[in-house]
């Protein structure tokens, strides 16, 4: 998960965040850039970081909100690039345990969200 998250602007951001994938545990440390130029109805988030001998990670996420009456979808497409010790650990288990980390971000995104819109 997430260990620390530092706002340098409104659009830049740089995340210390620990991984378990397979056998190989990861602390990475990276920057996230943040692209409102779709706003307020898509934005994007890229990002890249460095896990010391485990491996290297790049990749972001295309975000669209739709209205639907009352409630707003949010939609999303995320992509990640891997290499080192972490690449070799296959295709499969990359790609679940991104949707994992995808699906648990957006919930909480979500969550936050709907907590600010009630108060």
């Amino acid at each position: 998960g997430c260990e620390e998250l530092i706002k340098h602007s409104e659009t830049e951001l740089e995340a210390k965040v620990v991984l378990k994938i397979g056998p190989v545990k990861a602390r990475f440390s990276g920057n996230v850039q943040l692209d409102t130029a779709g706003a307020p109805d898509a934005f994007s988030l890229t990002g890249q970081g460095n896990g010391g001998a485990a491996g290297h990670a790049k990749g972001g996420a295309d975000v669209t909100l739709s209205a639907d009456g009352e409630t707003t979808i949010l939609r999303y497409e995320a992509k990640v690039d891997i290499g080192g010790k972490l690449a070799q650990l296959g295709g499969r288990l990359i790609q679940s345990t991104a949707k994992k980390l995808a699906e648990k971000f957006f919930k909480s995104f979500a969550d936050m969200v709907n907590q600010d819109v009630s108060a």
